[in-house]
C-alpha cells in the first residue's frame, strides 16, 4: 500500500531504500495526523501505532522534517516524560510547540510537564497496525 503511494504520480521509480524510508515516515505521518485536538502521544506510542516498536527516535526524525505549516499536528507527540522536547536544533520550534499545545488547553504543570493520565490520547483496541 504505501509503496504504491510512495511511486504514484512520481515519473522516476523510488529506489527501495528510499521507499522504505518513505513508507516509514508515512505510517508515522499517518498516525500523528489522527491524534484528536487537546490530546498527545509520545514517540514511543507513535512508533508503536506506526508498527514500528522501538523506533521512538525514527519519529522524532520524521517530525523534525515536518513543515511548521502543515496539516501534521507535529506539536502533539511529546517525550515519555510529558515534555517537549528542548533541542538547538529545532530553531525555536520547540517554545513554539509548547505554546500550541497550551492553545489546544493542555496544561504544563510547573516542571513543564504535562500530565500523560490526563491528556493522553487512547485510540481503540487494534486501530491502526497493519
Amino acid at each position: 500500500m504505501y509503496e504504491e503511494a510512495a511511486n504514484q504520480g512520481n515519473p522516476l521509480p523510488v529506489s527501495s531504500s528510499v521507499t522504505v524510508s518513505l513508507t516509514k515516515y508515512q505510517r508515522i505521518y499517518d498516525v500523528v495526523k489522527q491524534i484528536p485536538l487537546g490530546t498527545v502521544l509520545t514517540y514511543g506510542q507513535v512508533a508503536e501505532l506506526a508498527g514500528l516498536d522501538g523506533k521512538a527516535r525514527l519519529v522524532g526524525y520524521a517530525l523534525f522534517r515536518v513543515e511548521i505549516e502543515t496539516d501534521i499536528p507535529w506539536q502533539r507527540v511529546v517525550n515519555s516524560k510529558g515534555e517537549v522536547s528542548y533541542s538547538i536544533a529545532r530553531c525555536g520550534g520547540d517554545y513554539l510547540q509548547k505554546t500550541l499545545l497550551e492553545q489546544e488547553g493542555i496544561e504544563f504543570n510547573q516542571g513543564n510537564r504535562i500530565d500523560l493520565k490526563k491528556y493522553k490520547w487512547q485510540p481503540p483496541f487494534g486501530w491502526f497496525h497493519e
